[in-house]
C-alpha cells in the first residue's frame, strides 16, 4: 500500500505517476503477471487536497500492453453494466472509473475487472468526470458513460482523429440502435441545446453526448468549473472559444444495461435537471 498527499492539479503528473512506476511491474521470469491497477480514493472537492490510498486488485486486464489512452467513466451505481463495459475496452485503453458514491459495489466490481478506481465524494457528473481527468496520465483522454449505452470498442472513433492531429476535440454523435435507447423528451432537449450551442459558438455540433476525446493537457488548460450536468456543454463552449478544431463522429447508442437507473435521459426529471444545468452554462 502507498499513501500520499498531493495538490489536485498534480494528481495526474505526480501521484499517479509514482504509483504507476512502483506498482506496474512488467511480466517477467519471476512469474509476475503484469501490472495491477490502483484504487484511488479521493477526499474533498475536486479543487481541494486529495489523499490517495493505493491497493492492488488480484487481476489486471492490461497486462504488458502499453497504455496510450485513458478512458474516464463517471459512475454512480452501474454494477450490472461494468463487467461488459470494461471487457470491451480496446487494447491500450485504460479505464478509470470515477465512482461518485455508488452503493451497489460498482467500485469493487470495477477494480476486480482491472480498472483504476477513483472515489469522488462530491456528487455530480462534472465532479466525477473532472476528477477522473485529473487522475489520468495518458496524453489522450476519452470520456464515456459507464451504463452500457455506449460500446467502448468504438472509442477509437473519437480518439484517433485527436491522436492523428486532425482534431482537438471529437464528440460522439449518438445514433440510437433502438427507439427506446433515446427517449423522445431527451432527444428533443438535446436538439434544442445543440441548436443554441451552434448559434452561440458557430460550431456545427448536433449532439452533446458524453463520449468524447481530447488531449489531457489541453482539457485541463480549459479550466472547466461546472461540476454538474453542465460539464459536457462547458467543455465544448470553452474549446470553441479557444479556437479548437471540433468534430463529430457517429457512435452507436443502445439502451442502458438492465438493472441500472438513468440519471438523465431515462426520466423527464433527470432530463430537466440536465437542461437546467446546461442552460446556466449557456447563459454565462
Amino acid at each position: 500500500m502507498i499513501d500520499g498527499t498531493t495538490n489536485s492539479t498534480a494528481v495526474g503528473e505526480a501521484c499517479v505517476e509514482r504509483v504507476t512506476s512502483s506498482l506496474y511491474p512488467v511480466a517477467g521470469a519471476d512469474g509476475d503477471q503484469g501490472p495491477h491497477p490502483p484504487i484511488l480514493p479521493a477526499t474533498g472537492a475536486v479543487r481541494s487536497v486529495f489523499t490517495f490510498t493505493v491497493r492492488c486488485p488480484s487481476q489486471c486486464r492490461l497486462g504488458s500492453v502499453e497504455v496510450v489512452t485513458d478512458v474516464v467513466l463517471p459512475c454512480l451505481n452501474e454494477a450490472p453494466a461494468l463487467p461488459w463495459v470494461l471487457s470491451r475496452m480496446p487494447a491500450g485503453y485504460r479505464p478509470i472509473v470515477a465512482d461518485n458514491g455508488s452503493t451497489d459495489g460498482s467500485a469493487q466490481i470495477a477494480a476486480a475487472h482491472g480498472a483504476v478506481v477513483v472515489h469522488v465524494p462530491q456528487r455530480g457528473f462534472g465532479a466525477a468526470a473532472h476528477t477522473g481527468l485529473l487522475a489520468a496520465t495518458a496524453d489522450i483522454v476519452c470520456i464515456c458513460d459507464a451504463d452500457g449505452s455506449f460500446d467502448p470498442e468504438q472509442l477509437r472513433r473519437v480518439a484517433e482523429p485527436v491522436r492523428l492531429g486532425a482534431a482537438d476535440l471529437v464528440l460522439g454523435r449518438r445514433r440510437p440502435t433502438t427507439l427506446r435507447a433515446w427517449p423522445l423528451h431527451a432527444r428533443l432537449a438535446n436538439a434544442l441545446l445543440a441548436r443554441r450551442l451552434r448559434r452561440a459558438t458557430g460550431v456545427p455540433v448536433h449532439d452533446l453526448g458524453p463520449m468524447r476525446a481530447a488531449r489531457r493537457a489541453d482539457l485541463l488548460a480549459l479550466d472547466l468549473r461546472d461540476r454538474r450536468f453542465g460539464y459536457p456543454l462547458e467543455m465544448v463552449m470553452a474549446a470553441a472559444r479557444a479556437g479548437w478544431r471540433i468534430q463529430e463522429t457517429d457512435v452507436d447508442y443502445a439502451p442502458r444495461a438492465d438493472g441500472t437507473q438513468s440519471k438523465v435521459t431515462g426520466t423527464v426529471r433527470g432530463t430537466a435537471r440536465a437542461v437546467h444545468d446546461m442552460a446556466k452554462v449557456l447563459a454565462r
